[in-house]
């Protein structure tokens, strides 16, 4: 049975921070656990869920474009989800997810791995491959969605790290939580560019807590990881020179292009992508910073070492979803909108 969505859904908006608002409130009891699965294979992952049959389903959820990732705070009854091997149902759905527990209790399992979370705790799934969600009281929890490429880069080994406790009590894993539970909680007292620009600190601190509970015995050469920091530090240094190139590159660290890609591979992308991929993220900054508002585009791209227009707007539609004209003029409308 085909449900609309529609009549349930809302656009919320606080200073310019623009949210997808979803709600079983509307919906038929008979109708709930339909509509609340298709709305989950059409924005996380394909699923079946099941519900305790002696109380009514509800859920009440809030989506929030990112930059690459996607927040979303979802309040919802008891219920189990469960993924069975298969492709993604979307492109945008091949992802990781950190999940943070603000209330409830919450079981995970994946890989022949179980981890049962307390308020604060936090673990990461692979969207893709089977896994296993039991709530079996009412929760509230936060999603972040992490593009696979995006976190694969950030996180060496990150296979091996689903379905891993992350506590939420002290270390790595306490401060990223605290700050993705607190800046969850001021949505409505950000601007959109100031939202924006805190994406970048929520992967960082992401990437730092999921390293923090990586299996030791994890084969991670640190002769290959010295090497691509090295490389990866060479990169931000020239990062606007337009004549940089894998030769150029391998030559400055000394090692050779076939090792280079070798390295980049492993964190499923290639060297001059990687290189490509940080300046689009860098004219974006710029784009997003109210103190290059005047700046012409070509300026922001050619001080990142773009120097072919044509290619620097299709390049960054294919990373971003829209040229970076249309970005900019959406950027600057939520901007002068806010208070």
């Amino acid at each position: 049975m085909a449900i609309n969505t529609s009549s349930t859904s809302n656009l919320l908006s606080h200073k310019g921070v623009f949210g997808l608002k979803l709600s079983t409130n509307d919906i038929p009891p008979r109708e709930r656990q339909e509509w609340l699965r298709e709305v989950i294979c059409r924005e996380y992952a394909h699923v079946a869920i099941t519900s305790p049959a002696k109380a009514a389903m509800f859920q009440n959820l809030v989506i929030y474009p990112w930059n690459n990732l996607q927040l979303s705070v979802v309040r919802s009854s008891a219920i189990t989800i469960e993924r069975l091997p298969q492709e993604p149902y979307l492109h945008s759905q091949d992802a990781y997810f950190a999940v943070i527990l603000v209330a409830g209790k919450y079981l995970m399992m994946q890989n022949g791995r179980e981890v049962f979370l307390q308020p604060g705790d936090m673990t990461i799934y692979d969207a893709t491959r089977p896994h296993r969600i039991q709530c079996p009281d009412e929760f509230t929890k936060l999603i972040i969605s992490i593009p696979r490429s995006l976190f694969r880069e950030s996180v060496a080994g990150i296979d091996h790290c689903t379905a891993l406790l992350i506590p939420g009590t002290a270390g790595a894993g306490l401060i990223a939580s605290n700050f993705l539970r607190s800046l969850a909680g001021q949505t409505g007292h950000l601007k959109a560019h100031e939202f924006s620009t805190l994406s970048d600190s929520a992967l960082d601190l992401l990437t730092l807590a999921v390293a923090s509970v990586r299996p030791v015995d994890y084969a991670l050469s640190r002769n290959r990881t010295l090497a691509i920091n090295r490389i990866k530090a060479f990169i931000e240094k020239r990062l606007g020179d337009s004549t940089i190139n894998a030769n150029l590159i391998a030559s400055s660290v000394g090692l050779s292009s076939r090792y280079i890609n070798g390295l980049f591979a492993d964190e499923g992308t290639s060297l001059m992508r990687y290189v490509w991929k940080r300046r689009l993220e860098s004219c974006r900054k710029d784009m997003l910073d109210p103190v290059h508002a005047g700046h012409r585009l070509s300026d922001i791209a050619f001080r990142w070492g773009f120097n072919d227009l044509s290619h620097f707007s299709r390049a960054f539609k294919q990373q971003f979803g829209c040229s970076p004209r249309e970005f900019r003029h959406v950027e600057t409308r939520q901007y002068h909108q806010s208070p």
